[in-house]
């Protein structure tokens, strides 16, 4: 490990966690239409999932993870004075008046390069050639870039009289020992990477990648590359959510397409269980007759299906299944019901699981360019294409109405617009919550 000092969970604190909850707890009541609110099936989901344990990983495989302990620097950055261009070192005084019209011409005694030692003080009257990120030597107060001399090697004429600690990168000025570098919580992109790689940390407490695995029922897909025959769609939905939860730094196992036959399901899914921390279906969650995994998962564990006050997505599904009661969460079938459902109730237990904040997109705001029209007691979260003035202010057009499997939509869409339970009709020009759903 490199030079630093941590304020961290204890091990115990760290990776113990609690007995896993034998069943389901007591499920949200449904409003007077028989439906649970949006916010109440969230929020119940998330009840479901805890933080998964934290352990060490090196730098690259922390990279887009959680931290689970603050990192206090024990190693100044720069470690040492040095140059912040190529040129020479000096005394500051030796060139005072300096300047084209009256140079200064200096003996140089040596050379100094990165990663060569300071070496011995630097004699009044004399200069050192130095090189970008060298150590300055003892008595020099500055460096004169070679643009200001003759950049000679036994001797430099100097055109500029420079100030004094004019580019020296001082001791400590980036990170100082004692300056507090990361915290719990904190998300480590490449840049925070970079930082800590900078002060000779080599390893970090992390929460892990979730592993997801994603499941399309129903006997009339087929994997995208091969040829339909009639009545036979390509699965996209498990490409789909399988590169949600890769964008949000989940690790993903994508099984595919699974038939509509009960017995084939319950197998695939439970064969499942030795490589998920989660596992998302999609389709078979409704009313119909062939939705199978409304059929198959009661057998496997606890088991909750409800209908949430939202369009698309209406049909949800929660399961705890096997010994570690591992969460199972599945989704409607129809594309765009897939992607908002993942949005608004998966992306949240994913981050909670990574123990990343916030949970929950924050809600903008943007004028709508048309009139939008929503069904009376359901959350809709349509499509639309947000764009800015040069004035600042945020328009979005809605995009696809209703439909639920326009796929073309969805691609262009950069966000959804959420019109909440109370609000039939929203006129064109009038205010609209959206969620920018395209990473920017």
């Amino acid at each position: 490990m490199g030079l630093f000092r941590r304020k961290k969970q204890t091990e115990d604190e760290a990776t113990v966690e609690p007995e896993p909850r034998p069943g389901l707890p007591r499920r949200p009541e449904p409003n007077v239409d028989g439906l649970r609110p949006v916010a109440d099936h969230r929020d119940y989901l998330l009840s479901m999932v805890r933080e998964l344990p934290a352990f060490g990983q090196t730098l690259l495989d922390a990279a887009g993870l959680s931290l689970c302990e603050e990192i206090i620097a024990d190693l100044d950055l720069p470690r040492f004075d040095n140059s912040a261009l190529d040129g020479y070192a000096v005394r500051a005084g030796d060139l005072d008046g300096a300047s084209r019209a009256r140079p200064v011409v200096l003996p140089v005694t040596r050379s100094v390069t990165a990663g060569d030692p300071a070496g011995e003080e630097l004699a009044p009257g004399t200069v050192v050639k130095i090189m970008t990120g060298a150590p300055v030597p003892p008595g020099a107060d500055a460096v004169v870039p070679y643009e200001h001399t003759d950049r000679g090697s036994e001797s430099a004429t100097f055109l500029h009289a420079p100030e004094a600690g004019a580019n020296i990168r001082h001791v400590g000025e980036d990170i100082a020992v004692g300056d507090h570098i990361a915290a719990i919580g904190d998300r480590l992109g490449p840049r925070q990477i970079g930082m800590l790689a900078g002060i000779g940390i080599d390893q970090v407490l992390v929460r892990p990648r979730p592993r997801v695995v994603v499941i399309s029922t129903g006997s009339e897909l087929v994997q995208p590359g091969y040829e339909l025959a009639e009545g036979q769609i390509y699965d996209s939905n498990s490409f789909m959510l399988a590169a949600l939860a890769r964008q949000e730094g989940a690790q993903v196992f994508r099984v595919g397409i699974v038939s509509d036959d009960p017995d084939v399901v319950a197998q695939s899914i439970s064969d499942q269980l030795v490589r998920a921390d989660l596992i998302l279906t999609t389709g078979g969650v409704s009313e119909g007759d062939r939705d199978v995994i409304k059929a198959v998962m009661p057998r496997l564990g606890p088991t909750d299906f409800c209908r949430v006050a939202m369009q698309p997505g209406k049909p949800q599904g929660f399961a705890l299944i096997g010994d570690d009661h591992t969460p199972v969460i599945m989704l409607p079938g129809n594309p765009v019901s897939a992607f908002v459902s993942f949005e608004v109730f998966v992306r949240p237990v994913l981050r909670k699981m990574m123990g990343v904040q916030p949970l929950v997109r924050p809600v903008g705001h943007a004028l709508t360019r048309t009139i939008i029209r929503s069904p009376k007691g359901k959350t809709q979260f349509q499509r639309g294409l947000v764009t800015s003035t040069r004035d600042g202010r945020r328009h979005v057009t809605p995009m696809g109405g209703g439909g639920s499997h326009k796929l073309g939509d969805l691609a262009r869409a950069n966000a959804l617009v959420i019109i909440p339970e109370g609000a039939e009709v929203v006129e064109a020009g009038n205010p609209v919550e959206i969620l920018m759903i395209d990473d920017e």
